[in-house]
């Protein structure tokens, strides 16, 4: 797996390309900086993009705009976005492009490796890698209005599991359900979100780009 790794703190930078190396990830390259970001996307077209949001020159939203824009040139490229906290207005704008693989993980993440090495394949498989801590904070804003306003509180449990990338069994098992059931509400999700029938890998991102972005149309 290729991958691009932006980040400013040479120590953090450093450390995630010994362990994505550690874990037969090739680090393609490793940038400090929005342009630089920019231009490494384009020109390498990796496999899955490691992004910390906030890069000079302005420490703002250049890493997130870089791999934003460069999706403009690589349609569906898996962003895998860390930050050091919730920030609800970047976390949506990365969302609201529902075609590739999307992750959003707090920094301290990364100190659970295994989870953070799965996290990083699934988002360049084409899934999602959600914070749980994210997750929350979208939902405390979000606009109760529309399909999303139709589940039932169960399905919106299962669908936050699934926002977390959570297979299924996983869900089952953390809910204390049968897998099953879990299959029943899945359904009922896919129905009430109106997702047409696909492969079904496509429609649990769709819906769970529904659910994080509160929107009325998530095809």
């Amino acid at each position: 797996m290729r991958v691009v790794i932006a980040e400013d703190l040479a120590l953090l930078r450093d450390g995630l390309i010994r362990l994505l190396q550690a874990h037969d990830c090739t680090v393609v390259a490793a940038v400090d900086n929005g342009p630089d970001l920019h231009t490494a996307l384009t020109h390498h077209r990796p496999d899955v993009a490691v992004v910390d949001v906030r890069l000079p020159p302005t420490f703002t939203d250049e890493g997130l705009q870089a791999a934003i824009d460069a999706r403009t040139q690589i349609p569906a490229l898996p962003i895998l976005v860390l930050s050091q906290h919730v920030e609800q207005l970047y976390a949506r704008e990365l969302l609201s492009d529902d075609h590739g693989g999307v992750g959003y993980l707090l920094k301290d993440r990364v100190f659970d490796i295994g989870q953070f090495i799965e996290s990083i394949r699934r988002v360049a498989e084409g899934g999602t890698a959600m914070d749980p801590a994210v997750i929350s904070q979208l939902l405390a804003s979000q606009d109760q209005s529309g399909p999303l306003a139709d589940l039932t509180p169960r399905e919106r449990e299962v669908l936050a599991e699934m926002a977390e990338g959570r297979s299924n069994p996983a869900i089952a098992q953390r809910l204390f359900i049968t897998d099953k059931a879990v299959s029943k509400h899945i359904n009922n999700i896919f129905t009430k979100l109106d997702l047409a029938p696909s492969t079904d890998d496509s429609r649990r991102v769709l819906a769970v780009l529904a659910y994080l972005n509160g929107t009325d149309n998530p095809t």
